[in-house]
């Protein structure tokens, strides 16, 4: 399974109802990810340029898109972002694979 890691934050909406009806969206965000065989690994508030941030577990990319669509097409966030994480192991792999690539940079000639 792959890692992902989402930046989001709520519209000012969201922030009202939370502030009147304080939830744990720890709680939602689980089912979220279980419902397409995934695991939520952590939750996080921040302050700065994000509200909160995640990091999922997920089969593949399309189970982890479906979340990421399903949750913003709910209205409440005002941006989500996701980033597939590579393990060591994985970016190892990539790197030697990079290897065989013959790369040409633009206007050199090859």
């Amino acid at each position: 399974m792959a890692f992902y890691l989402t930046r989001f934050s709520y519209t000012p909406a969201t922030w009202a109802r939370l502030i009147k009806n304080p939830e744990d969206r720890r709680v939602a965000a689980r089912q979220y990810i279980e419902a397409v065989g995934g695991k939520l690994h952590g939750f996080w508030y921040a302050f700065g340029d994000h509200d909160g941030y995640t990091l999922w577990e997920a089969p593949d990319n399309v189970s982890m898109a479906a979340t990421a669509l399903a949750i913003g097409a709910g209205g409440a966030l005002s941006s989500l972002q996701t980033t597939v994480l590579l393990t060591v192991e994985e970016t190892l792999a990539a790197l030697k694979k990079a290897s065989s690539i013959k790369y040409r940079a633009p206007g050199e000639k090859g």
